[in-house]
This record gives structure tokens, sequence and C-alpha cells, in this order.
């Protein structure tokens, strides 16, 4: 089976690096790659968000199966071209990935489908947006409603911030959903859904802030562990029918069924479970952990989903052991990222018994890897239990250098210290 993989970024080089662990998969291609891709794929210079050039490199390479990593592509509707020229693709249309395209959208899916989630009210005028603001109280939770790769919701206790942040997307051309504060935990459940069946990967947990103990802004996400032993026992069970099995139901009786990942992004609260929003493919950095894992193969399985062909019944294979991401990012992340610095210490951490790095924003320049976006690598770590991973996934990032890194110190660490408590009705 050739598999082409289309982005460039942490999550694509972790699916590519579990594509090779599947014995039917026999060629991997990827566009437009990055320093760390090029290492364990043949990478094409293509613009994945272009579905023309998209369908021209399928042909060129007479690819089996397409996966979309990114949000971006979905939305432009390259699955819909590479489709109609008769490829088998893993990710949904560009009318099912309006789920992750416009929060609004998805709210209504959610109310259709008799999803539980937080009450929410859309605003299109400053004015509108304080009378949300006013509706809800605080803390104050203020979401661009299109794409904004992770960082376009801010959550804070100044009414002013919250408003200030309305009316920088209402200047975008943008609009808001304005949401009631969920409390609890947050947990990411990955379902892999063939547009009629889904099956759920292993629940993770991410931490979005640039700084320890959830502070500074929003990132893409700077770091992941996976499993949750703090999960009530039958949480995936519950997720699978209060969600993903009336979402992707919904999205069918629409007219817009939904293959590839939904990824549910949920609060364990005192009401129970709640969806904060949707997206719809891997979420970058929990692949990274979730994918280290899974030793059901991969290409096959995403295969079987792109033809229709997923069964509930089937038992995925997972190691038993812990994985473990930090994620290491560019000076002054999140805002306009430093490029350029070279990196040393890769061929350390990665002979660390346990440890991977995975690339995100690196090229080459010349003989050495150098930064060339915001979240640089991730360093995975696989261990015994929760504790014994997260230490070797930070000696891996001991490691490695650049000038100007940076990354969380704590990730996993509440976990593992036993602080993680899910509230009570």
């Amino acid at each position: 089976m050739k598999v082409l993989v289309l982005g460039g970024g942490g999550r694509e080089h972790a699916i590519i690096r579990a594509l090779h662990n599947d014995p039917a998969v026999t060629e991997i291609h990827n566009a437009p790659g990055n320093a760390g891709i090029a290492q364990d794929a043949i990478v094409h210079a293509v613009d994945a968000n272009n579905p023309e050039a998209t369908v021209v490199l399928a042909r060129e390479i007479a690819a089996d199966l397409i996966v979309i990593g990114p949000e971006a592509p979905l939305v432009a509707g390259v699955s819909d071209a590479l489709r109609e020229a008769g490829f088998a693709v893993f990710g949904p249309s560009q009318a099912a990935a309006e789920l992750e395209g416009s929060k609004a959208f998805a709210k209504k899916v959610m109310e259709e489908a008799g999803v539980p989630t937080a009450r929410a009210l859309v605003a299109t005028t400053e004015e509108e947006a304080a009378a949300a603001l006013d509706e809800f109280g605080a803390p104050y939770v203020v979401k661009d409603d299109g794409l904004a790769a992770g960082k376009g919701v801010v959550v804070t206790e100044d009414r002013q911030a919250a408003l200030a942040h309305a009316a920088s997307c209402f200047a975008a051309g943008g609009s808001v959903v304005i949401e009631e504060y969920l409390d609890g935990p947050e947990v990411s459940l990955f379902v892999i859904s063939d547009g009629k069946n889904v099956l759920p990967l292993s629940p993770a947990q991410d931490f979005k802030r640039i700084f320890n103990n959830d502070e500074g802004p929003n990132t893409g996400g700077m770091g992941a562990y996976t499993p949750l032993p703090w999960l009530p026992e039958n949480f995936v069970t519950e997720v699978v029918e209060a969600v993903a099995r009336p979402t992707v139901a919904r999205m069918a009786e629409r007219g817009t069924p939904f293959v590839g990942v939904l990824f549910c992004g949920l609060a364990v609260t005192s009401k129970g479970v709640r969806v904060i929003e949707f997206n719809v493919r891997f979420g970058d950095p929990e692949t990274q952990a979730v994918l280290a894992r899974l030793r059901t193969p991969l290409g096959s399985l995403l295969l079987a989903a792109s033809r229709g062909e997923i069964s509930e019944d089937m038992q995925l294979d997972w190691d038993p052991r812990t994985a473990v991401d930090v994620v290491m990012a560019a000076e002054n992340y999140p805002d306009t990222p430093r490029k350029g610095d070279a990196i040393s210490g890769l061929e350390a951490a990665a002979a660390i018994e346990g440890v991977h790095v995975i690339h995100a924003g690196t090229s080459v320049s010349g003989e050495e890897i150098i930064t060339s976006g915001g979240r640089v690598l991730a360093v995975v770590a696989l261990g015994e239990n929760l504790e014994a991973a997260r230490n070797a996934a930070y000696a891996g990032v001991d490691a490695i250098e650049w000038n100007g890194v940076q990354y969380r110190t704590d990730i996993a660490l509440k976990a593992v210290e036993n602080r993680i408590s899910v509230p009570t009705p």
C-alpha cells in the first residue's frame, strides 16, 4: 500500500512513524515535509492546501490511501477533489469539516443531535458580545468562530480582556461564540469514523497554555499524555454513546457523512461530560502520545475507514505502557517565533530508552537541522507508568538545545502527583 500523508507538522510526522509499523504499507509519501519527516518518508514540495496540486501528486505516485493531517486542507476541500479523482481518502469532506471550520455550525449540529455541551451565543457585534458575557458571567469564554490553529480561545476573569478578544475577531471580519464556563478537567478523545460506525482511540490530555501552571496565552499545545489514570471507568463508552455516535449519525442525516477523525474536546464536569469543541482531524500534540501506544496497523485501519468498512466490534491493540510527550518551542512562540536556530542533541535524545523525537517546525540548512516554526519538536517517551514516561521524556528534552528554546516543565505533573479530581454532582 502506498500512502500519501498531507501536512508537514508534528501530527503528520507521528502518523508517518506509526505507518512504518504497518506491514501492509510499502511506501510513505508526504507533502510538504519537514526535516524529520524527510528521514521517514519521500517528501514532495507540494502545497497540501491546493486541491489541484494534491490530485496531481496522488496520481503521480499512484497513492492507495491519502491521509489528510491538518484542518486547513480539509476546510479548503482537498479531500473532495481527491475523492472525485477516485482516491481513497481519510479525512472529511469540506462540508463535514465545518464541524471545525465554524464553531457556530458545530453547536447547531450538537443541538440537533442532543449532544451535551456548554450553553452558547453567537455574537457579531461588540454590543451582542457584551450582552452574552453578562448573561454567562465569569470566567468568560470567547471563541473565534473560524479556524485559529488552537489559539482563538480566550478564557479569562477579565471582562475587558474578553471584550477585546471579541473586538479583534470582529475587526478581522469574523464572529465569536461566547459560552458558559465548564468546570472540571479537559480530555481529548479521537474517534475514527467511516461515515456510519465509530471506533474510539485512547483518551489523552493536552496542555494549551505556554507557561507552567496553565499560565500565559493559549498555544497549539505544549505536551500531552495517555492513558489517563484518573478518568472514570466508563468514560469512553459514555462519550461514544452520548457524543460521537449521535454526531456521526446526524452528519449522515444532513447529507454530509463524516469520514475521518472526530476529535472530541471534552470537559468532565460536575454535570457530566460536556463537549468543549470538535476538531475534524488528529490533534497535535495528543497524536504524538496516542499513536506511540497504538499497535494495531494504522494504515489498514485508516484505509478501512475510508472505504466505509469499520467494525465497531474491532478490538484495537495498545501498548500497555504510558506515553508522554513534551513540546519544545521556539523563542517568542506563540507570538512571532524566532526561526533559523541550529538544533543540537537530537541523536542523544533518541538514544534514550523508550524515547523518540517528532519534528514539527524544522528544516535543513547545509548540514544542520534548524528551527523553522513555533512548535519545533515533541519529545515522546513510553514508560512502565506515568512517572517513568514523564522522566524519560524530560531526559530527552534535556539532551536537546538551541538558542531561545522554551518548554513547560510540568507536563503530566498533576496526574503523577494525583492532583486531578473529577467533580461530583
